[in-house]
Formats: structure tokens, C-alpha cells, sequence
């Protein structure tokens, strides 16, 4: 299935849980704060910008916020938060699109680089945040950590998350690095949701060398966004990168 296809406008009307989940004021307070303080007086440019979960509230911190957005969907619910002067969205693949100007901050939030299935596309996407930094500029990359060592041999699926109404489950293909995350919300009624979307996973190392291929050096990594220490236990991380001064 195409990107285009997943990110649909049912999937975008959905996508926003104001207060909740990836919208609940202390998973998304801390990354606002954390990006604003790395786009400092600088222009910021969001990959995969979608409804505008992040630039929304950056833009409203005083952030100059560029978007790169594949869905036109997900763009419109953008467009019912902030107008095109607010939030510029260049419509194109975020490995290739080009935004006007110069920028002292790209970043891509919530696992959104693994939305491209293969090696070649998330290289090309390194190498597109560098185009649009100035020297001295940084990438952040918010990514999960695959959780292979929870697989049993012979098994092939995760359940990462149960509560009452969700499970969420993943499904692994080790041979092509790739992982179908599926998505199950339910009630008291026999009926039930599934949304499901691809993903190709990228382990820190592999990351850091699609970094150095791009001109990027690795300036921290912490396990979450108010800076706590990345473990062999930590289940995701956010990463900066940048690009030497000139």
C-alpha cells in the first residue's frame, strides 16, 4: 500500500486526540520545548508535518515553521489549526521535496523516517535535511527501537501496547527490515477498528552511518525529549545531528 493510500482522509479526520495520547500535554509539551530551543532565533522545517501536531504550537512560540507533507488530507486538518502564512506546506515525498530558503532546524517526530521502506529512501531523506541546513544546522529524528529481542524463535508479531479499548501489535519481517504495526480500537460491541501502516525499522547504529553519509555528525542522543540517559533498555530515542560550522 502506498503512503498516499494509508493517510487517507479517514485517517486524517481521526488523527488528532487533543489532550490524549501523542497529543497529551506531557508528551507533546516536552518536544516543543526541546525544538524550540534548538531552532533558537532560526527557521524550523518539519518533515512529514501532517495535521501540524508539532508545528502548530512551535509556530506558536514564535518559531518560523516550514512543513513537507505526502497527504493532502492530513494537510486540510492543518489547514482548520493555522493558514498557509502561519504554517507553509511544501505537498511532496519528504526524502526529495525541496522547501524554499535555509533552515537551522529539520526535524521528523514520532517514527515517521521508518514510513519509508527501504534503505535507499531514508539515506535520500539524511541527505535532504543537510540541502536545507545551514552550517552549523542540526536534524532531529524522534525513532523507536525495534523490539526484536521480544520475539521468540519462530514468533513473528508483538503485542507493544494492551488497554481497554487497544491493542497494538507488530508484525516482523526480519529478512527486509520491515514491521506492519496494527492498530485494533474496540468497544462493548462486537465491532472493531484496524488501521495498519509499514514501516521499514532502523537501529541506532544504522541511523548514525546514514548520518555520516549525508555530512551530519551525531551531537546527542537521549532516550526521551527532557534529555533522560538512552540504556540498552530504552525503547526509543531522540537523536540530533548536525552539520559541522562552516
Amino acid at each position: 500500500m502506498e503512503q498516499e493510500e494509508i493517510w487517507g482522509t479517514d485517517v486524517a479526520q481521526s488523527y488528532d486526540t487533543p489532550g490524549s495520547g501523542m497529543f497529551a500535554p506531557e508528551v507533546l509539551g516536552p518536544a516543543v520545548d526541546r525544538l524550540a530551543e534548538l531552532a533558537g532565533d532560526g527557521r524550523a522545517l518539519e518533515f512529514a508535518v501532517g495535521t501540524g501536531r508539532v508545528a502548530v504550537p512551535l509556530a506558536e512560540r514564535g518559531v518560523s515553521v516550514t512543513g513537507i507533507e505526502l497527504s493532502l488530507p492530513m494537510v486540510e486538518q492543518l489547514r482548520a489549526k493555522a493558514d498557509e502564512q502561519t504554517v507553509p506546506v511544501v505537498i511532496g515525498d519528504m526524502a526529495v521535496a525541496v522547501a524554499p530558503g535555509q533552515y537551522t532546524l529539520v526535524y521528523l517526530v514520532y517514527n515517521t523516517i521508518s514510513n519509508l521502506l527501504t534503505q535507499d529512501e531514508q539515506v535520500q531523506c539524511f541527505r535532504n535535511a543537510a540541502r536545507h541546513l545551514a552550517p552549523g544546522g542540526r536534524f532531529v529524528i524522534e525513532l523507536w527501537v525495534p523490539e526484536l529481542r521480544n520475539l521468540p524463535p519462530g514468533q513473528k508479531a508483538t503485542v507493544w501496547q494492551s488497554e481497554s479499548g487497544y491493542i497494538g501489535l507488530d508484525t516482523y519481517d526480519v529478512l527486509r527490515q520491515r514491521v506492519v504495526s496494527h492498530h485494533f480500537r474496540f468497544d462493548e460491541t462486537e465491532q472493531a477498528r484496524l488501521f495498519r501502516s509499514p514501516h521499514r525499522y532502523i537501529w541506532p547504529a544504522e541511523l548514525d552511518l546514514m548520518a555520516q553519509l549525508a555530512g551530519f555528525e551525531l551531537e546527542s542522543r537521549h532516550a526521551d525529549w527532557t534529555g533522560g540517559a538512552f540504556t540498552a533498555e530504552s525503547r526509543s530515542h531522540v537523536s540530533v545531528y548536525r552539520i559541522p560550522p562552516a
